[in-house]
């Protein structure tokens, strides 16, 4: 008899799972309110990654003379043609997820999925219609959502939530961005690429405080030869329209005024309506769904996945979450690692992290050794004409072992994989360090950066001379 699997919600961790249980020989039902792909496919990674390509080329071409090569006219960008573009690709990758659930007999049920039991899931249509499915096996995967500013509803005209700017209405002279992590610090580049003036306003120490002090450092300088204003360790106290836009009250007593604000201050989590309680299910303060490394809820049976948990809100990691989950709902033993997860963040240049940073390994109180690598050794980099940037390696000073790698450079986010699997296979910056590296290419840093753990980078001058 066929094992049923009902999922509710199909982003990267939910059509990855529902693909992963229908090869494995389940019966499987996806319910789905919006469209597949969920968040990262149609608001998010694919889509800001679209439009950044298009201020990478616009970028390119303005610097084309420094290349030797001369464009006529003024370089300027179309942007109902970028809007195009970006909408094409998603649209293409829509259709892919759509032709693979017919291509392994996934059944997609356009609704607001909810839980009238342990094992029935509730579909409730645009028109109002229902319809309950009884499943062996649920796995909820309904993800996230912008987090607005109390009181201050988005308004998707003045006040905007990441959504709202990935549509790109229009290009505004001025723009407050609220929150310089991932998504504040992407959008900011890519206004400033088209020409907005930004202002960046974070109420922690510095932009992108998850990441290594020395990646933060390096995007913070880029932030200002951007000519990107970025405040930090201010708060906002007050944000309100006006008849030119916005205005903003500081904490610092600063007062910033904008055509626009871009609030990305977090995610919310999407728990809301899932009537977790008649399956004897409970959310946790911040809205998450406990489970635990095989992706298990409190009620057996039920899986939870994505950012729903609450534990790390990126795709690839939900899709990791949904295969383990789909495997472990039909009998497997499937565990979770975060470990070794890889992160790429799309400013200009881009970020690449995986493993402890600095701070977080001597929190733990881990004794350790580092080595890090300019960009501007690397003569990829300067044939390139991308000589910002840093790569560090992070090593246990007792047994070598790489225990974290950081790049802040171009095609940093590509790299960084490098230092995932040496995080994963265990491997020593000793290891790394005598790997072979093509040359010239721009991972020749990670090689360098490995060797300068132990003060034998052949690239880098002696220390104090």
């Amino acid at each position: 008899m066929l094992t049923r699997i009902t999922i509710v919600g199909s982003g990267p961790g939910g059509y990855v799972a529902a693909i992963r249980a229908a090869q494995q020989g389940a019966r499987v039902t996806v319910v789905e309110e919006a469209e597949v792909g969920g968040t990262c496919l149609n608001w998010g990674c694919i889509p800001t990654k679209t439009l950044i390509a298009s201020t990478d080329a616009l970028m390119m071409a303005r610097h084309a003379a420094d290349f030797g090569v001369e464009l006529s006219g003024e370089v300027t960008y179309n942007l109902q043609k970028i809007r195009e573009r970006r909408d094409k690709v998603v649209s293409t990758q829509v259709k892919g997820i759509r032709a693979l659930f017919k291509s392994w007999g996934v059944d997609l049920i356009p609704g607001r999925g909810s839980l009238i039991s342990e094992d029935v899931v509730r579909a409730v249509r645009k028109d109002g219609t229902t319809q309950d499915i009884r499943s062996d096996r649920i796995i909820i995967a309904t993800g996230s959502r912008p987090a607005a500013i109390p009181g201050l509803p988005f308004d998707g005209h003045t006040i905007l939530s990441s959504n709202d700017a990935v549509l790109m209405h229009d290009v505004p002279s001025s723009i407050l961005i609220v929150g310089a992590g991932v998504i504040g610090c992407e959008f900011a580049f890519l206004y400033r690429s088209l020409g907005s003036s930004v202002t960046v306003v974070e109420t922690l120490p510095r932009a992108l405080s998850a990441e290594d002090e020395d990646i933060s450092a390096l995007i913070e300088k880029e932030i200002k030869k951007a000519k990107i204003k970025l405040i930090t360790g201010a708060r906002i106290e007050n944000l309100k329209g006006t008849a030119e836009g916005v205005a903003a009250v500081l904490s610092n007593g600063q007062e910033v005024q904008a055509a626009k604000a871009l609030v990305s201050i977090g995610r919310a989590l999407n728990t809301e309506g899932l009537r977790l309680e008649d399956a004897g299910l409970a959310a946790g303060k911040r809205g998450e769904i406990p489970v635990n490394d095989r992706m298990e809820t409190a009620v057996p049976g039920i899986y939870a996945i994505g950012d729903v948990t609450g534990i790390m809100m990126l795709a690839h990691v939900a899709s990791r979450q949904g295969i383990v989950a789909a495997e472990n709902a039909l009998g497997g033993s499937e565990r979770m690692d975060y470990a070794a997860v890889p992160a790429g963040i799309f400013t200009r240049p881009e970020i690449g992290s995986v493993g402890l940073r600095e701070h977080q390994a001597r929190e733990k109180g881990t004794k350790i050794n580092i080595g890090t690598f300019p960009y501007r050794a690397l003569g990829k980099a300067h044939a390139m004409g991308e000589i910002a940037g840093i790569v560090k390696v992070i090593a246990d000073a007792g047994t070598d072992r790489v225990l974290g790698v950081h790049i802040c450079g171009a095609r940093a986010a590509d790299l960084v994989h490098e230092g995932a699997l040496a995080v994963t296979m265990g491997a020593t910056a000793k290891q790394l360090g005598a790997m072979i590296h093509a040359h010239p290419t721009l991972t020749e840093g990670i090689m360098e950066a490995a060797e300068a753990v132990h003060g034998s980078a052949i690239h880098l001058p002696r220390e104090g001379k």
